[in-house]
């Protein structure tokens, strides 16, 4: 199925729970960067949202897996109107009855950033690994791996795997702080994070949790950014905190 979103198609599967009830919650699920909607931590995810009764909407993001629009144009903003016009797309389904968002690492964070415009329609929030440091990064000209001058930003950037990511990336994500969106929204909050992640240090989700007024850390001992070693332990933080939230 396709989301279009100013006439760019996203890419969606919608996963329903067992019986295919007539009505129940949705959880729209985000992957990250360089990710799609069908990566193993994505879909097992989406497998125990709906072991719980919830459905399932996982999207491909703007320039990601079979979704349109080219990887080196992708930016944050791109990104974060895809989720709010996901969220408005989920609202109209006549079965969903509360909507969940869930996001690894940028998608964890465009989770955070759509939930605080949304604060008033999402029932909560499940940031996976969040790469909240990408637009300090940006600001200190440290993105990627790379280092560029943060007020002469160039045209076009090294990724990896010989792709190319437009300077447009890096200028928008200077403008995002993501502090105010956390500020700006006051539901529940499950951050998951491993201590062994290459990627996103750990400390981004520590101090999410402490800045949320609602959330709990849960800490993957010795796993990495796609939760190579215990993505059992995910699910099971996932199986625990769902049923409490939707009390």
């Amino acid at each position: 199925m396709y989301i279009l979103d100013d006439g760019i198609r996203l890419n969606a599967y919608l996963d329903m729970p067992a019986g295919n009830p007539q009505k129940c919650p949705l959880v729209i699920v985000i992957h990250g960067f360089t990710g799609h909607s069908e990566e193993r931590h994505i879909t097992a995810a989406a497998r125990t949202f709906n072991e719980l009764g919830y459905a399932a909407l996982r999207v491909d993001m703007y320039g990601h897996g079979k979704s349109e629009g080219t990887f080196r144009d992708h930016n944050l903003y791109k990104w974060l109107n895809n989720a709010m016009t996901v969220i408005d797309y989920a609202r109209k389904l006549d079965f969903v009855t509360d909507i969940y968002l869930c996001g690894h690492s940028q998608g964890g964070m465009t989770v955070m950033l759509a939930a605080a415009l949304k604060h008033d329609v999402i029932k909560g929030i499940l940031p996976l690994s969040p790469a909240t440091m990408i637009p300090e990064l940006a600001r200190r000209g440290e993105l990627l791996g790379l280092k560029f001058d943060p007020e002469h930003i160039p045209d076009e950037l090294d990724a990896w795997d010989g792709r190319k990511l437009g300077g447009d990336y890096a200028r928008v994500a200077q403008t995002i702080r993501v502090e105010e969106a956390v500020a700006r929204y006051h539901g529940p909050v499950l951050l998951v994070h491993g201590d062994a992640d290459e990627a996103v240090p750990i400390e981004e989700s520590i101090r999410a949790a402490k800045a949320y007024d609602n959330a709990r850390l849960v800490v993957i001992p010795g796993d990495t950014h796609c939760y190579d070693h215990h993505l059992e332990l995910v699910l099971g933080a996932i199986r625990e905190w769902m049923p409490k939230v939707k009390q």
